[in-house]
């Protein structure tokens, strides 16, 4: 009987210990399940937060995001130098053409403008010459002119310039009683001057009755005139020339009354193709080579976009990975400051270049710059950061095109508030930096080399055993195949 019931009992023995050791390897499963996790949890926080050379070391992974950054500075700033230089000779011959034009139509000017202004008149007398003086200049300017300049129809397909005068619309003034009636509504009366007209009798139109001004009462007179050009200097560069039609406007301002007459001169220029030209050993322009490349520099830009918005994505859903297993492990959330050190603010800024850039290359055809040459942007932004021509560089960009203001004056900005504020700043916490880094050295001793490190001792032979003894069973464990699970249960 004893045998009997040692043999019935012995089942029921064995299968409580089979249940109780199942439920340790179950808690123990489900440890090293949690372990397991949290070491790679911990992995892949590491990784995130290493460098790319630190990430090529650790995994071998390219770092593409890096080498298409450094690829794409390359890019964009060779598209700018050679945007630069396409439009030097655009620039330069626009410049030379008003300088030569206020030399030409504006009598006794002096080279150089009075503020904002080109010249300026103090008596009726010199008003009238200099009004006729500029009507004279058009009428003469195939004789007269050293440019490669003609007449150029107005809206209505005519040669000639057009005169307008604007004024209050009555007013009577007696000095002697010390009185002046002005009726302030403002009328504008305008009169064309036929190139036919001109050439038949060169007086008759300063006797009409419009070149009577009463001065009093006037605000303004404006001259307005095209002229067509060509730019014969791109034939050097075995190029077909440009055609331009010059928009000038000689505005003669009298709205203070301070018996002073300001001289405006003020000249738009626009492009356009020439027709019938006929120039041997000239090379047509090839556009298609410069269109590629600005298509390459924003499909580099797009890749560039993806691939850093990519990384923030990966990094949001790591940060989210954390936040839940730290809430599950230690019941308590994430602080802010941790939240976002996920977030790399260097890839929000290339995120943001890279739109720029792609608009910019989209509509660098129709921007015209501020500058003249490669040395000439270098040095005006040099004066700029040591805020020596500040003010004349904000003074000097015409209004003419909205969006060119816009655009100089976002650049300008962000340029100045990035390298005075942040960039010379940075250079100044460097330089402390590193002072009270070597002063530390100084006082304490340099660092140990990689090669000191290894040659040095453990302080004591019991750490070093524990730390091997440490790293065999954690090498054990994770050697021990799921075959030897079984056997020891099975045992």
């Amino acid at each position: 009987m004893s045998r009997g019931a040692e043999a019935l009992d012995l089942p029921v023995w064995n299968t409580a210990s089979a249940l109780s050791w199942g439920s340790r390897r179950s808690n123990a499963m489900a440890h090293l399940d949690s372990d397991v996790k949290e070491e790679s949890l911990r992995e892949d926080l590491k990784f995130y937060f290493m460098n790319p050379c630190e990430k090529y070391r650790a995994r071998h992974q390219i770092p593409w995001k890096l080498g298409l950054q450094i690829l794409k500075i390359l890019m964009v700033t060779t598209q700018l130098i050679r945007f630069g230089l396409s439009n030097q000779l655009v620039v330069a011959f626009k410049e030379e053409n008003t300088v030569a034009f206020k030399y030409l139509f504006l009598k006794g000017y002096s080279g150089t403008d009075e503020d904002n202004y080109s010249c300026s008149v103090y008596n009726q007398e010199d008003a009238y010459e200099s009004i006729f003086y500029a009507v004279n200049q058009y009428h003469r300017l195939k004789n007269i002119s050293l440019g490669t300049v003609g007449y150029g129809e107005n809206e209505e397909n005519k040669i000639g310039l057009k005169v307008c005068k604007q004024h209050y619309k009555k007013g009577a003034m007696f000095p002697l009683k010390e009185t002046l009636n002005i009726y302030s509504d403002i009328e504008t009366d305008c009169i064309y001057l036929d190139l036919r007209a001109l050439s038949r009798n060169s007086e008759d139109w300063k006797n009409s009755s419009f070149f009577t001004l009463e001065f009093y009462r006037l605000l303004q007179v404006k001259i307005s005139f095209r002229l067509k050009g060509i730019d014969l200097q791109t034939i050097l560069s075995r190029e077909l020339p440009d055609c331009y039609v010059f928009q000038n406007t000689i505005t003669f301002d009298n709205k203070a009354h301070s018996g002073k007459i300001k001289i405006y001169f003020d000249s738009d220029a626009n492009i356009e193709e020439c027709k019938g030209l006929n120039i041997s050993g000239s090379v047509q322009k090839n556009t298609q080579y410069v269109l590629a490349f600005d298509a390459f520099v924003i499909v580099i830009c797009l890749a560039s976009l993806i691939l850093c918005t990519r990384s923030i994505v990966l990094a949001l859903r790591l940060r989210k990975r954390f936040l839940k297993f730290f809430l599950e492990k230690y019941q308590r959330h994430v602080c802010n400051a941790d939240q976002w050190e996920f977030i790399n603010g260097w890839y929000v800024l290339v995120i943001i270049s890279d739109l720029m850039t792609i608009i910019g290359s989209i509509l660098k055809m129709e921007i015209q710059v501020k500058f003249v040459a490669l040395n000439t942007v270098s040095e005006c932004l040099f004066s700029l950061v040591n805020g020596d021509d500040m003010f004349a560089t904000f003074a000097q960009i015409q209004q003419k095109s909205i969006l060119v203001w816009l655009f100089s004056r976002l650049y300008l900005y962000s340029f100045i508030s990035l390298f005075i504020y942040m960039i010379l700043s940075l250079f100044i916490a460097l330089i402390t930096d590193s002072y009270d880094t070597i002063k530390k050295y100084q006082q304490n001793g340099f660092p140990m080399t990689d090669l000191q490190e290894f040659l040095k001792e453990c302080s004591s032979q019991e750490e070093c055993q524990k730390e091997s003894s440490a790293l065999l069973s954690c090498m054990c464990c994770l050697r021990r195949k799921e075959s030897d699970n079984n056997l020891i249960l099975t045992n």
